[in-house]
């Protein structure tokens, strides 16, 4: 579980100094990979946490995404940001649904994926970019399906090595 937190963190910096270095142009790839990556694993530790250990990750890593990107001025301020109202978001629908898990990793992926491609860009780039918003959403969409996916394969095998 360690090794999920710690990679959760990495992520969300190594999108920030992207962003920071190549601008709004690099938005759709980060999304694809890295908020995607973000996205499914928050799910995934979702089960594995309480919901206090849960909202303390959630606060707890938005401050540190800011505090490890100070350099990244507005970047790292709209990545706090939104990282902490998109993971309340899919937070709420993750809880909220029933089904599988990736059922509701996916759904919930949609509700995160919306509130992190309006808020993010733009409190960073100064204004609402649609063009930005749309490509970040769909790329945010693919990539956490993808990831959540690889997860849920992963999960799997880890509960048949148990059995």
């Amino acid at each position: 579980m360690i090794f999920a937190l710690i990679a959760y963190a990495i992520a969300m910096t190594i999108a920030n100094m992207l962003v920071a270095t190549f601008g709004p142009s690099i938005s759709p790839i980060n999304a694809f990979v890295f908020i995607g990556f973000d996205l499914a694993l928050r799910d995934w530790l979702q089960i594995k946490l309480k919901p206090a250990q849960m909202g303390a990750l959630i606060a707890g890593t938005g401050f540190l995404t800011y505090a490890l990107d100070q350099s990244a001025g507005m970047i790292a301020i709209a990545s706090a940001v939104s990282f902490i109202v998109a993971a309340l978001a899919d937070w709420a629908v993750f809880t909220k649904i029933k089904g599988t898990w990736l059922f509701r990793a996916n759904s919930s992926n949609v509700a995160g994926a919306s509130v992190d491609s309006l808020v993010f860009p733009t409190i960073a780039f100064g204004g609402f970019m649609p063009e930005i918003v749309a490509m970040q959403f769909v790329a945010k969409i693919a990539g956490g399906a993808i990831w959540t996916y690889l997860l849920n394969k992963n999960m799997e095998q880890m509960n048949a090595t148990r059995s």
